[in-house]
């Protein structure tokens, strides 16, 4: 992929837009695991915590762009993000059970861990976005993750307040989604001779998803009523 093309921006602006949306939990799981920390410990769990997820996230996000390049991953990767996509519409009542750490290393323990274990879903959409390109996914996490530590009751208070973010959320992960199905190996050959056919997948899939959480979250909201 070249730099400081349409293309790449674009590619840098899903992973950022996918990572800022879909890491609230882990936003949560940071605050917890530092609350007990005195003041300034608290800042460096949080900035050594961030360094250290970034690193593994960045990590696990190479073995999986690597992956995904065998024939049939990217079809199983497209379909799996698509539940995620769905899961991301449901209303969160409850916070990650994490406890408190004691000290400053228990703290980075518990945030690097936590957050490889959260982040799964994260790192395959981000691999999915990135086209197979490292320093797109470098560059996404770079920016992303400390917006979401550092930020992360600013863009939970703006997810409560403007919920249209998280159906674009949902809306990029399965574009996301479709994309990884066009470009599987297994089907490629198919998409490339009926050109329309991917336009057609990427609105089906975002048309689903988000369409179908709207519906089920104004027949809940009536049920409640």
């Amino acid at each position: 992929m070249d730099f400081f093309t349409p293309e790449f921006f674009s590619g840098l602006a899903a992973i950022v837009l996918l990572d800022l949306v879909l890491a609230g939990d882990n936003a949560i799981v940071i605050a917890l695991a530092a609350r007990n920390l005195p003041g300034h410990l608290q800042k460096k769990a949080v900035f050594w915590g961030t360094f250290g997820a970034v690193a593994v996230r960045v990590a696990m996000t190479a073995v999986v762009v690597y992956l995904l390049k065998l024939p049939g991953l990217m079809l199983a990767g497209g379909l799996l993000l698509l539940p995620i996509a769905w899961k991301l519409l449901k209303p969160h009542s409850e916070d990650p059970n994490v406890d408190a750490a004691s000290n400053f290393w228990s703290a980075l323990r518990t945030i690097v861990v936590a957050d490889a274990l959260m982040g799964l879903d994260n790192v395959l959409a981000i691999a999915g976005a990135s086209h197979g390109s490292m320093v797109l996914v470098i560059l996404g996490l770079a920016i992303s993750v400390p917006l979401v530590v550092w930020g992360s009751t600013l863009i939970l208070r703006l997810i409560e307040r403007f919920p249209v973010i998280v159906y674009i959320g949902a809306g990029a992960i399965a574009w996301t989604a479709a994309r990884m199905i066009a470009h599987d190996h297994l089907l490629v050959a198919w998409f490339d001779a009926h050109g329309w056919a991917r336009y057609v997948l990427d609105v089906v899939l975002v048309i689903a998803i988000c369409g179908g959480g709207w519906l089920v979250q104004r027949r809940r909201e009536a049920a409640t009523a």
